[in-house]
């Protein structure tokens, strides 16, 4: 009898242990879940592109040719390219897209294939992939539009498409985007700009912003950053903010590691303030008085400074801030202010 009543309790204990191991295995391998959705998340691979995976046929020599469009505009396409003479500086795409739209944090490419067409406030309408090549070329790059059957323009568009295409970039979104930056509560100053700009650029860019021209004379080894031969009013580098994101994930070029800058945010948006400054700096003008930036004036950049505005803030404070009450402003009333 009493050999019964010890297996029974016997039993009794091993079901007790057996549930409780049960539910901790259960309630760790939760945890477990977890535990590896947060590391995934803090080591989300950097968007990366295999060039060494590029198709062979007739169209992977499209999208060499597109690559190298990208890394060497001028040589191709510039004031005395070989094949054509479209745009009217001798920067290359690679000096604001860098590595040839691969580079993470560098107005990255690998998504643009996939983007558009898409909604462009600065025009105001849908724009093709195609228009939005020739607005670097037009803007940027002093330029004319390329023929959309054209050889470059069809190479460039390839070239894009197997960006897209690649397999690290369907899911992966680090990097795509240019480093955010923290809006002081003070406006950029130009003048602290002009001291950062002599002690972390000018040794590149030169103390006039001419850069530095390659030995050949065909292309930049460093690019203008401001006078009659740089970017002209209305491309995206010509916004402080916008600036100032791309400064802050790249330069000074030797200095700076991908996502670990060198410049602080404040930092990165005086030198943006300097480099922008019109008023000591001259730039191209737009090739036609009749171009219009942001017809619908409620869709304006909080950075873009020429009026009108449907805000009360001046184009002084829309260029170089403080940008705070602006944004407030226009989420105040219920809109997305474009940063």
């Amino acid at each position: 009898m009493m050999n019964r009543k010890f297996q029974y309790i016997t039993i009794l204990l091993l079901l007790f242990v057996f549930a409780n191991a049960v539910q901790l295995t259960s309630c760790s391998g939760g945890n477990a879940e977890e535990v590896a959705n947060a590391d995934s998340a803090a080591t989300e691979k950097l968007v990366s592109i295999d060039t060494t995976k590029i198709p062979g046929g007739k169209y992977g020599a499209a999208v060499r040719y597109g690559r190298e469009l990208m890394l060497h505009t001028a040589y191709y396409i510039g004031p005395e390219g070989i094949n054509g003479h479209y745009t009217g500086n001798k920067m290359n795409c690679t000096n604001c897209h860098r590595d040839a739209g691969t580079r993470p944090y560098a107005f990255n490419l690998v998504k643009s294939f996939r983007d558009y067409p898409q909604y462009r406030a600065r025009e105001g309408r849908i724009l093709s992939l195609a228009e939005r090549i020739n607005n670097c070329v037009m803007r940027p790059n002093l330029g004319r539009p390329l023929p959309l059957d054209g050889k470059e323009m069809i190479s460039i568009m390839a070239y894009l498409k197997f960006l897209s295409d690649s397999s690290n970039v369907a899911q992966v979104k680090k990097g795509v985007k240019n480093l955010e930056v923290e809006l002081p509560d003070v406006a950029a100053s130009s003048d602290r700009g002009e001291v950062l700009y002599a002690q972390n650029c000018e040794r590149c860019h030169a103390k006039n912003g001419e850069g530095k021209m390659r030995f050949d004379n065909v292309t930049y080894e460093y690019p203008p950053v401001w006078g009659l031969l740089a970017y002209r009013p209305g491309s995206s580098m010509h916004r402080v903010v916008k600036l100032a994101q791309w400064l802050k994930g790249n330069m000074p070029y030797d200095k700076t590691e991908v996502g670990k800058p060198f410049l602080t945010d404040a930092q990165a948006l005086d030198i943006a303030a300097y480099v922008n400054d019109d008023k000591k700096h001259k730039r191209p003008l737009p090739s036609s008085t009749k171009e219009i930036d942001y017809p619908n004036y409620e869709e304006k950049a909080i950075d873009y400074d020429k009026g009108p505005f449907k805000d009360p803030f001046t184009e002084q404070q829309h260029k170089y801030g403080p940008y705070k009450p602006i944004i407030d402003f226009w989420e105040g009333k219920g809109i997305t202010p474009t940063i």
